[in-house]
């Protein structure tokens, strides 16, 4: 996740102080993806660093303002003309376990794989819930978050359908007749 262009594309709006955007982030996204207050000011410092906003002083209540730049907007308006590149996949913490499971001694794949599946069958049925409630009251402010729901779900429906699949797997090489 680009923190970096977040936090860009959210001073395109208006200017704002770091918990103003933190705040602000995770309304859109419905918490989803937690920010860190310390990790939003020190992105900040390097977007000024580096050109992209201005420090507009304090608002004179101790916090101080950002705004964004032309070469700011350039560089968020380019982010969002871009696909998200596929060259670097992001680190998937369960396909790291499963395949360290497979290749150690001693460990219960199946157990490992049907925790998982328990789990995430869970979350799935949470990210239903949570986007049946909020179709229901649906306001276009809601839409952002939506949007985030609808990726959550593909993305466990398609953890669970992998991790049959790995069942599978694991039930050919236990049985290598069939």
């Amino acid at each position: 996740m680009s923190i970096r262009h977040s936090l860009l594309a959210l001073l395109q709006d208006k200017p704002r102080y770091g918990y103003q955007l933190r705040v602000e982030f995770e309304d859109r996204t419905g918490s989803a993806w937690p920010l860190n207050i310390g990790q939003v000011y020190t992105t900040l410092d390097r977007l000024e660093r580096d050109g992209l906003v201005r420090n507009d002083g304090g608002d004179g209540e101790g916090h101080v303002v950002y705004s964004i730049t032309e070469a700011g907007r350039t560089d968020v308006a380019g982010w969002f003309e871009a696909p998200v590149g596929r060259t670097n996949p992001p680190r998937n913490e369960l396909a790291i376990k499963l395949a360290l499971a497979v290749t150690l001694p001693g460990v219960d794949v199946a157990s490992v794989i049907q925790a998982q599946r328990v789990a995430s069958v869970r979350a799935l049925q949470d990210y239903t819930k949570s986007r049946r409630d909020s179709s229901a009251n649906h306001r276009s402010a809601d839409t952002a978050w939506l949007l985030v729901l609808d990726s959550l779900i593909f993305q466990t429906e398609a953890e669970v359908r992998w991790l049959d699949l790995c069942e599978a797997r694991m039930a050919q090489l236990a049985n290598p007749a069939t």
